[in-house]
């Protein structure tokens, strides 16, 4: 791909980070699936809390290069985080992962049949975030109700506990979570009867990884170097 007349080989994707071991996994997995599709992009897999190599540490070692957020929304990590590591340096920023149809896709095709959905997402006290996840939440079958697993606002468990006492007798969980961690294993215990698989491990999403990276492209063809993505 060509950049402002220069060729840029470099996606940097910036997760989360997780301290748990097969979340790390499947995040890794997610790079390399992003890198066996792109024969000849170099995809440097980094972070914003928990892991190294953080995002501030990887900008300065890349000269060509496009960052993707593996975030589900533009909430702190991304206005902040990620803005700070590459302000100044003319590297583009694309628009997060979610919400997107495909991450309701991969969901939808998880969902077994219920008579009460739960949108669980990660908390958060940015209200873009929280009008995204609501976003998400209207467009699940029955409006599903949302559900956080931190922060403030209804926790994942006490929803599920107000659906049975408004007499659900299947609960379905769509978890709104990229990827395995304490949040998404908090969800096997919070009394639903089932639970979709963390994003990362619909093999659509990393085709979604290389839609943001090349939308930098179609973007600067008018002088803009970010993406605004896909919107529900």
């Amino acid at each position: 791909m060509v950049l402002e007349g220069i060729a840029v080989t470099t996606l940097i994707a910036v997760a989360h980070g997780t301290r748990s071991a097969n979340g790390r996994r499947q995040l890794q997995e997610l790079a390399a699936a992003v890198a066996r599709k792109r024969r000849g992009l170099d995809v440097r897999l980094c972070y914003v809390d928990v892991q190294e190599p953080k995002v501030s540490a990887i900008v300065p070692t890349v000269r060509d290069a496009v960052v993707v957020p593996l975030l589900l929304s533009c909430g702190y990590h991304v206005r902040v985080d990620i803005a700070e590591a590459v302000a100044g340096t003319g590297i583009p920023v694309t628009a997060p992962l979610g919400p997107d149809p495909v991450l309701l896709g991969s969901m939808l095709g998880n969902l077994p049949p219920a008579d009460a959905i739960v949108l669980a997402a990660a908390g958060s006290s940015d209200p873009g975030w929280r009008a995204d996840v609501e976003g998400v939440a209207t467009r699940l079958p029955g409006g599903a109700r949302v559900g956080y697993v931190s922060g403030t606002g209804p926790r994942v468990p006490d929803v599920v506990a107000q659906l049975r006492r408004e007499g659900a007798r299947r609960i379905a969980i769509a978890a709104y979570l990229l990827a395995d961690g304490l949040f998404y294993r908090s969800l096997s215990e919070a009394g639903a009867d089932s639970v979709t698989p963390p994003l990362c491990r619909d093999a659509a999403v990393a085709d979604l990884v290389l839609s943001r990276f090349d939308g930098a492209f179609v973007n600067a063809e008018d002088g803009r170097l970010t993406t605004v993505g896909s919107r529900l």
